[in-house]
């Protein structure tokens, strides 16, 4: 089956660091402007179904062996934070941050013309 694109907005309605829900074939997409780039997940956490979307867009505090094992800010404008129970997912990646194993789907984005469509 071929994918359909379906209109999310112009790129003037969706500045970088902005996200937007719509709704497809009863399926809720999040579409987010990280950086200029797009990016498409579902707008559902995988924990308790919570609206994922919805949540705040920010960084993450992380520790790893390049830091010295230091916590410092990391992907600012790239974590989608689940307002339900805070499970924090990479935008770009669908990554779940807490547990490695979980990756959202992830929709291809295009822009045409100026109007941004995510294809389902």
């Amino acid at each position: 089956m071929m994918a359909t694109a379906f209109e999310v907005g112009s790129v003037d309605e969706l500045p970088p660091g902005s996200a937007r829900i719509i709704t497809v074939r009863g399926v809720e997409i999040g579409v987010f402007n990280v950086d200029g780039a797009y990016h498409a997940l579902p707008n559902l956490c995988f924990h308790q179904w919570g609206p994922l979307c919805t949540g705040k867009i920010t960084g993450t505090l992380a520790a790893c062996a390049r830091s010295d094992w230091h916590p410092r800010w990391e992907r600012e404008g790239r974590i989608v934070v689940c307002p339900w129970h805070s499970l924090e997912f990479d935008i770009t990646t669908g990554q779940c941050l807490a547990y490695p194993r979980v990756k959202l789907r992830r929709y291809p984005v295009t822009v045409e013309a100026g109007i941004v469509k995510v294809l389902v």
